[in-house]
């Protein structure tokens, strides 16, 4: 079985997580309305953009599966779905600290907010179904068809607040938005660091999901020869 994490990477991913804070709270300017909560906005912009390539990775593992029934393919994409569900809570949370100083209130029940929370609960399904079904294949082949379903609804809660008045801000970029070029560069940062941190823990959901597949084999081959 292949190293979970390589020395190297975690090294290197370590160092710009802790290089991530430190632009985040001590380097970049402060935003001139909101103040210091606006900081935020660094983790939480990053965690949906990693939440959202993650689903699109457990998406694509997912059609490779149903078109090869490779078991590695599967393992791949609950990994990446997982872990993608983990920024996706990232995001709700850090999002909900950020609204109440701002909005006054924690949750706006507007198209953003919510296509996000049912993006979460899909994948929430999703690990449900896979903790539900008993026979690999067929529980294989039924949340590789949630997970597509997953993917295909990322590009409605990147679009939302475009399709939609809501209560949202505007993107700020690709949305007529600006930012200060020093703003710009730490949340490119802070997603390269965060992206990372999610090839690290897919990796190592990987190799336990693929343990989990071996140790089950086995127990059906021990309980069919007793």
């Amino acid at each position: 079985m292949r190293e979970a994490i390589p020395k190297p990477l975690g090294a290197v991913t370590l160092l710009c997580l802790l290089t991530s804070m430190y632009l985040i709270f001590s380097w970049v300017p402060t935003e001139a309305s909101m103040g210091i909560v606006q900081r935020i906005f660094y983790i939480h912009v990053s965690s949906a953009a990693v939440a959202f390539g993650g689903f699109f990775l457990g998406g694509f593992a997912a059609i490779a599966y149903l078109a090869s029934r490779n078991a590695t393919r599967d393992d791949l994409s609950v990994a990446c779905n997982e872990v993608g569900l983990l920024f996706a809570c990232v995001n709700l949370i850090t999002g909900c600290l950020w609204a109440k100083p701002v909005w006054g209130v924690y949750w706006a029940w507007d198209a953003r907010l919510t296509s996000m929370l049912l993006l979460a609960l899909i994948y929430a399904a999703y690990l449900i179904l896979r903790q539900s079904i008993e026979e690999p294949g067929q529980r294989a082949v039924v949340c590789a068809v949630v997970s597509v379903f997953g993917m295909v609804d990322v590009p409605i809660v990147y679009m939302a607040n475009r399709w939609w008045r809501t209560q949202h801000p505007a993107p700020v970029l690709g949305g007529g938005g600006s930012l200060d070029p020093r703003m710009t560069f730490v949340l490119f940062f802070t997603m390269f660091s965060l992206a990372l941190l999610y090839w690290c823990l897919v990796r190592q959901r990987r190799n336990l999901e693929a343990l989990g597949r071996t140790t089950d084999a086995l127990r059906r081959q021990v309980q069919a020869a007793s």
